[in-house]
């Protein structure tokens, strides 16, 4: 399906930005208070059944500073440099379907919106409904090196997801039997970023990662990070 992308500007032009800004969904993030600002994920339905579903982040002073950017910038900018990124370096993303920013009264407004990642269930979610199970030995051991080799891709290429957890990773499994695969897709990439160093970017994604890993079993994870080490080449300390 072919859809319209609008890249964002310093201001966005009101006609586009405003008809999305006054479509509403249904919140599946309620807006919650940070940064000096608010930001929330609504999910929208359109008209037409068959289209999919949309996620919607809306924010309101929402910010992010770097040197570049002393006084403040809408941190879906910076979501959007990385889903464009990864997507570069092969990595699945949400497909993008309109990002902008304008300023109401000298305060910043935002919009991202993307296409629902269709037939694909979290990492989180596998684990809590039995997927391994379901699937068996032989596609688990496939998923758990197809994480390893996403989580790798983006590392060697020196970038951070920075909200590395099982709920932002997800997972879809095509073909049968010995063609069997996974595809890994990721999401929520409002705090990557790139670091000077692979090792610094790894390291931090897969201590998260660990730290939140919850009902992941230890030969699991140390499947997934030979993975990661045998694509990457990076051999970090995993605390």
């Amino acid at each position: 399906m072919s859809r319209p992308l609008v890249l964002p500007a310093r201001e966005a032009r009101t006609s586009t930005f405003q008809r999305w800004w006054n479509t509403q969904g249904e919140w599946v993030e309620e807006p919650n208070q940070r940064r000096a600002g608010e930001s929330g994920v609504q999910r929208i339905r359109l008209r037409d059944p068959q289209q999919p579903l949309l996620y919607c982040k809306r924010q309101i002073g929402h910010l992010y500073r770097s040197l570049l950017h002393p006084f403040g910038r809408p941190t879906v900018l910076r979501e959007l440099r990385a889903l464009q990124a990864f997507a570069r370096l092969g990595v699945r993303v949400p497909e993008l379907v309109y990002c902008g920013t304008r300023q109401q009264a000298g305060q910043w407004q935002a919009l991202l919106v993307t296409a629902e990642l269709e037939g694909f269930v979290s990492l989180e979610d596998w684990y809590a409904e039995g997927m391994a199970e379901y699937y068996g030995h032989a596609v688990q051991k496939r998923m758990l090196d197809a994480v390893g080799i996403t989580l790798g891709r983006i590392h060697q290429a020196r970038w951070q997801h920075g909200c590395c957890y099982p709920k932002h990773i997800f997972l879809k499994v095509h073909g049968e039997g010995d063609a069997t695969g996974v595809e890994v897709a990721l999401l929520d990439l409002e705090k990557s970023r790139r670091r000077l160093r692979r090792s610094a970017a790894a390291r931090h994604d897969l201590r998260q990662l660990k730290r939140h890993r919850q009902a992941m079993p230890e030969q699991d994870w140390q499947r997934l990070l030979a993975a990661h080490r045998t694509f990457s080449e990076l051999h970090c300390d995993v605390i």
